[in-house]
């Protein structure tokens, strides 16, 4: 009888694909971890009848980077060394009793498939498996399964359809592994933040404010320039209002105003959404969706697609949702002319935006809030007026004016010359510096999270009670030190020119492949 080992990037993964492929009745004993079990159960694939299937699992990277002997402790020699000084991937304590297992069950397999998530980052993860199982059976077949979510039909094509893993994708993961334990770069970005707002010297200004109360409401009217930073120029305008107080409206200039659905949800958003909206930092929605996931209720929530392809059954999708209490009537009014979603213009041919794949009810907390945040905002909508009576995170704020008509004059309540200075750019919070990471190419949408706790991890910055980031003495002392010796380590271009590269890398590579 042939056995296969599967080895999924999580252990509420393994299970649910296991539940899926085994219609439930899988078999499930211990490994040495006692938190990712192995799930058995009979299964026909690769043209081969009642295969023995063992699904196992990883807690996500199993080797970690690191410089090789004695420069592991890279806090007890010379800094400068370390640029030169050889890594190598190694097993990390706490993953120990996960590598005794795949070394365990693979001695009695004859195939391996790998079932970690379908990005980079589960590309790398899916060969640190490979190596550890290849280290114990060289010349052992290994099969990749591709898939966006664990449903029965997604799990199925990906069982009819395995490739072969791409150790292109995975090295691209090892050389952006290798550039974070020599340096990371995101941190620079608030410290230049820091030192814009330590630097900024406020320049005062003056600008005059126009008040109407009218039978209607009252009217605060704005100055077409705005403000003046000359005193006596300002205040020869002002003059000349207090002389001449009647106002006359010379133009009435009116348009409907929409507000924009959302656009399909791809990861970035959902971290930038989430942390301003929801108040939960990057990596705890990360590992919310994660679970949500794994447990079949969401798409892969790794990806950078906000545009719906044709293929996907979005009819089914909102059916399912017309049971809930709070918005079942809008999905069923979405039925009736056909899900319309705002979709964006980002996809990267392998994952859908995040969107549910069945209904539930019986979340609690914050996954509560995050599963309700995907089905509001990933774009399911009619029209900009509707959406809002689901989607709670958005308010119209209009304000709500008197009718005034052209040739119109009234008497100003009041006429005031105030006096102001301008202000320095904010520091950046966890949303900002998501959306500045993005925009210059440091990282991907599955390692933002990564990136930040890092930084927090090692003292680079520092968070303030209202979500702010501010660099600590040693973020600072690096930036510092970079500049002062002309080097750009800092700066996120340096990263941003490595990103492209690599992905003109990847793309050159499957071109030829192709």
């Amino acid at each position: 009888m042939v056995r296969i080992l599967n080895v999924a990037e999580k252990n509420d993964a393994a299970k649910s694909i296991a539940n899926v492929l085994s219609r439930g009745s899988s078999r499930k004993r211990e490994g040495f971890s006692k938190f990712n079990k192995i799930y058995e159960f009979e299964y026909n694939i690769l043209n081969m009848n009642n295969c023995t299937m063992s699904m196992t699992s990883l807690s996500g990277h199993l080797l970690e980077m690191d410089f090789i002997g004695q420069y592991r402790k890279w806090y007890s020699c010379s800094p400068v060394t370390l640029f030169d000084v050889p890594v190598e991937k190694h097993c990390h304590p706490n993953m120990v009793d996960i590598k005794r297992t795949l070394e365990r069950e693979i001695r009695g397999c004859q195939h391996l498939i790998i079932w970690t998530d379908c990005d980079r980052e589960g590309e790398n993860i899916g060969f640190e498996a490979i190596q550890v199982c290849k280290a114990v059976k060289p010349n052992i077949p290994v099969y990749r399964a591709k898939f966006s979510e664990i449903t029965p039909q997604a799990i199925a094509r990906a069982c009819s359809n395995l490739i072969r893993p791409d150790k292109n994708v995975s090295d691209a993961v090892d050389v952006r592994q290798e550039l974070d334990l020599r340096i990371v770069s995101n941190y620079g970005l608030c410290c230049e933040r820091y030192k814009q707002v330590q630097a900024f010297i406020p320049e005062p200004f003056w600008k005059l404010k126009v008040s109407h109360s009218h039978e209607d409401g009252d009217c605060e009217f704005t100055w077409k320039r705005n403000r003046l930073f000359d005193h006596l120029a300002c205040l020869v305008l002002y003059t000349h209002c207090i002389e001449n107080p009647v106002a006359k409206v010379v133009d009435v200039k009116s348009k409907t105003k929409s507000k924009w659905r959302p656009t399909a949800l791809d990861t970035v958003e959902m971290e930038k959404l989430a942390s301003r909206k929801l108040r939960i930092n990057a990596k705890e929605t990360m590992k919310i969706a994660e679970k949500l996931y794994t447990q079949g209720f969401i798409s892969y929530p790794r990806t950078e697609t906000n545009m719906f392809p044709k293929e996907l059954d979005l009819q089914k999708l909102v059916e399912d949702q017309t049971r809930d209490y709070n918005w079942g009537d809008f999905a069923r009014r979405v039925l009736e002319n056909g899900p319309n979603p705002r979709n964006g213009n980002k996809t990267d041919q392998a994952h859908p935006p995040i969107h549910p794949t069945k209904y539930t009810d019986n979340l609690q907390g914050n996954e509560k809030k995050v599963y309700e945040f995907v089905f509001t905002a990933q774009g399911l909508m009619i029209t900009a007026k509707n959406y809002l009576e689901v989607y709670v995170y958005d308010k119209w704020n209009a304000k709500v004016i008197p009718v005034y008509n052209k040739g119109d004059t009234f008497q100003p309540n009041s006429i005031e010359m105030v006096a102001s200075e301008t202000s320095p750019p904010s520091l950046l919070t966890e949303a900002d510096l998501i959306a500045l990471m993005d925009k210059h190419g440091i990282g991907t949408d599955a390692t933002h999270a990564d990136h930040i706790e890092t930084i927090k991890s090692r003292m680079y910055v520092g968070v303030k009670p209202d979500g702010k980031f501010v660099p600590g003495q040693l973020g600072m002392g690096l930036v510092e030190g970079y500049d002062s010796m002309g080097y750009q380590m800092s700066k996120p271009n340096l990263r941003a020119e490595l990103e492209a590269d690599l992905k003109r890398y990847m793309q050159n590579i499957q071109m030829k492949d192709d």
